[in-house]
């Protein structure tokens, strides 16, 4: 799911696949910083370990100030967020609302959306340094009556350069039947139906384009090879090896509570909402059933997302080669756009992608944005700094279309300038 803003009715629906202060960081939903050190007799020096809680309590001050100061700039209505530098907790706080007159609080659960990619091809590469796999094998050694199963390979499903055409980007049907329906509880079948039927967008390993489609057939060929559901699978390699307690799968619109609420203005163009008439609408109950592979979509929380994000940014759960292969910046400079193909476009420093992976500067990331709700987890290996956040949005962060951008990408971006200076994440290209 990237991180463009959207374009009109598709473009709306598209990457559903994204100031230093030192003030207190008293938050609605109670700040974690690390403990300020407590006053000292005039005769007992302070130590290195009080040294270290002054200077966290001080970026944790500086996050809590940037993350007010983005709120109040983009309209956000309410942001959870946890930091961590070289594993020790800088903060983990939440501010605003999850509901009018309802604090949001680090504990609640919303939708993960991308983040689990990563666990999907973490998955993959256990598989392959198991000798289960490899990347080179042909989709048709497991799906062989799949169009063009036996010109793609397991690898460029998993790096998005197979050519086949997304079922939700730039695909009007898809963006008719979600809108009118976002409710709807979506098959497998479903999703598969608004692409199989079409042509490559290039020939496997020629090019790049984000397709959800990649996933979805990814997720089939891995139950093949486990002989498991890929929920199980899951489970057992990847979210129980991590303690990714509060990480769950469902096909349903429940989310685990306490639940952080969402709200969207997406559908305003759709339904033809005229410009200046109010439209906002309640989208936690959205069915996100046709995000990714069915037991792959999944509930989540701030501390599972941190979690995460430094077990896949240090390749927890894989070899040294296969942790590289996630990793590999190779396409950046080596993909182009292509007429027609909303998401075909060159890849670069600000973002390129790896194997379930986005890569921008040094930072190893996933960022979703569906449906109201927007989050990153993100890890920068060098300086050993994780951030994850997640964020909902007030009506004024809609455009007159119902358009809005992922401001859970941009906060991390603000804060990773903050703690790494000279390693910052790259700002987004102006268009």
């Amino acid at each position: 799911m990237s991180t463009t803003r959207r374009g009109p009715v598709l473009g709306r629906i598209v990457v559903f696949a994204c100031a230093l202060g030192l003030l207190a960081a008293c938050t609605s939903g109670g700040a974690t910083p690390a403990a300020s050190p407590s006053p000292l007799p005039a005769s007992t020096a302070p130590d290195a370990s009080d040294e270290v809680a002054a200077d966290d309590a001080v970026k944790a001050d500086a996050v809590m100030q940037i993350v007010r100061d983005y709120m109040e700039e983009a309209h956000l209505k309410a942001v959870i967020v946890k930091v961590s530098v070289d594993g020790a907790e800088i903060v983990t706080a939440a501010e605003g609302e999850s509901m009018t007159g309802i604090p949001a609080t680090p504990d609640m659960h919303f939708r993960n959306g991308a983040v689990a990619i990563s666990y999907v091809s973490t998955l993959m590469l256990q598989l392959v340094d198991e000798g289960e796999m490899s990347l080179d094998d042909k989709v048709s050694m497991y799906l062989p009556d799949l169009p063009h199963a036996d010109e793609v390979t397991v690898g460029q499903l998993a790096q998005m350069t197979s050519g086949y055409q997304d079922f939700v980007l730039g695909n009007e049907e898809f963006a008719e039947i979600a809108y009118a329906d976002p409710f709807k509880a979506w098959t497998t079948e479903d999703q598969l139906a608004l692409a199989m039927d079409k042509p490559l967008w290039f020939e496997p390993g020629t090019n790049w384009a984000y397709a959800h489609t990649n996933y979805v057939i990814l997720g089939l060929v891995l139950e093949e090879v486990t002989g498991m559901s890929l929920e199980d699978a899951l489970q057992e390699r990847v979210l129980d090896p991590l303690g990714l307690a509060n990480t769950t799968a469902s096909l349903t619109a429940e989310i685990p509570e306490p639940a952080l609420h969402a709200y969207s203005s997406e559908r305003r163009s759709f339904l033809n909402i005229p410009e200046g008439v109010p439209f906002y609408e309640d989208s936690t109950g959205w069915n996100p059933s046709w995000t990714i592979s069915q037991g792959a979509i999944q509930t989540s929380n701030i501390d599972d997302l941190l979690t995460s994000a430094i077990a896949v940014g240090t390749g927890e759960l894989l070899s040294k080669e296969s942790y590289e292969a996630m990793t590999s910046t190779d396409l950046r400079g080596k993909t182009t756009a292509i007429d027609g193909c909303v998401n075909c476009r060159p890849l670069d420093e600000f973002a390129t992608y790896g194997l379930g992976l986005w890569i921008s500067g040094d930072w190893l990331l996933q960022n979703p944005l569906f449906y109201g709700y927007a989050a990153v987890n993100a890890y920068l290996p060098s300086e050993r700094i994780a951030i994850a956040v997640a964020v909902t949005y007030e009506e004024e962060a809609f455009n007159s279309e119902g358009q809005y951008s992922n401001g859970g990408d941009e906060l991390f971006r603000r804060i990773g300038a903050y703690l790494a200076p000279d390693d910052a994440p790259p700002v987004r290209p102006t268009p």
